[in-house]
């Protein structure tokens, strides 16, 4: 579980280091998909524990994937991917 938490952590640095001046992806919208993605990832465990590592390794994937985003957008995407992994 704290591996799975230091991964969304990392994510949230990620999308801080990324805001720019897209204004399709606000400083709030980043937040809220941060919000959004803790709380799928813990009722996710909370509903079956056992897909806790394979959770993990699907956000780590997009994690890396985007590891390089520059812009708000960029961010934003990140997210929207890693909450469909999550919930899908």
């Amino acid at each position: 579980m704290k591996k799975f938490l230091l991964v969304a952590v990392g994510v949230a640095a990620l999308a801080g280091s990324a805001c720019s001046k897209a204004p399709e992806c606000t400083t709030e919208m980043l937040t809220k998909k941060g919000q959004d993605l803790t709380a799928a990832l813990q009722a996710a465990i909370t509903k079956d524990p056992s897909k806790a590592a394979d959770l993990t390794a699907k956000v780590q994937a997009v994690t890396t994937k985007y590891q390089g985003a520059t812009t708000a957008a960029e961010a934003c995407k990140a997210y929207d991917d890693m909450i469909a992994a999550v919930k899908g």
